[in-house]
């Protein structure tokens, strides 16, 4: 193998030589594709016999006339069974899928504050700057009543007290 590299004028010829053989098997084939349909048409359907009179010639075309009905009548009935077996076939795929079931997707915890929840629920052009929590009711310490019994009597503690009073003072 040699190193030299092809010059651009013999790369072109050469692709016009390949494209001029190209062009002359194309033709070879669509004249062979001719050729075999007339001989399969000989074949399969032979010409039609004219040489008869009105009578003859409208006998044939009733009987294409029934021919082609038959075979419309056939195609219907082909178009309806896989019609029929078309729906089948959703019924089948959708009991599938319900057997199945749809597989959720695990959600994950998005931390978000009340102002972009509303963001996200209401859209971005309905801008909403609330404090959710001013809102919430303040609720308020409630005094506890202590029962009369607990309390005791009132002169027994201002008894107790004197008697403090005294220890004080007495030292």
């Amino acid at each position: 193998m040699s190193d030299k590299k092809m010059t651009s004028s013999r790369k072109h010829h050469l692709k016009s030589l390949m494209l001029q053989i190209a062009a002359t098997w194309i033709e070879q084939e669509k004249k062979e594709l001719v050729v075999a349909k007339q001989a399969y048409m000989a074949e399969h359907c032979p010409s039609p016999a004219l040489s008869g009179d009105q009578a003859t010639l409208m006998e044939t075309c009733k009987k294409l006339a029934a021919l082609i009905d038959k075979v419309d009548e056939e195609r219907y009935d082909l178009e309806s069974k896989v019609g029929k077996a078309n729906k089948e076939i959703e019924d089948l795929k959708i009991k599938v899928v319900d057997l199945a079931g749809v597989k959720k997707p695990a959600l994950k915890r998005v931390r978000m504050s009340a102002d972009a929840m509303l963001k996200a629920l209401l859209g971005s052009k309905h801008t909403v700057n609330m404090d959710l929590r001013s809102n919430l009711k303040q609720v308020k310490k409630e005094v506890k009543e202590e029962s009369v019994e607990a309390v005791g009597d009132w002169r027994k503690n201002i008894e107790d007290k004197a008697d403090r009073k005294k220890m004080f003072e007495t030292s």
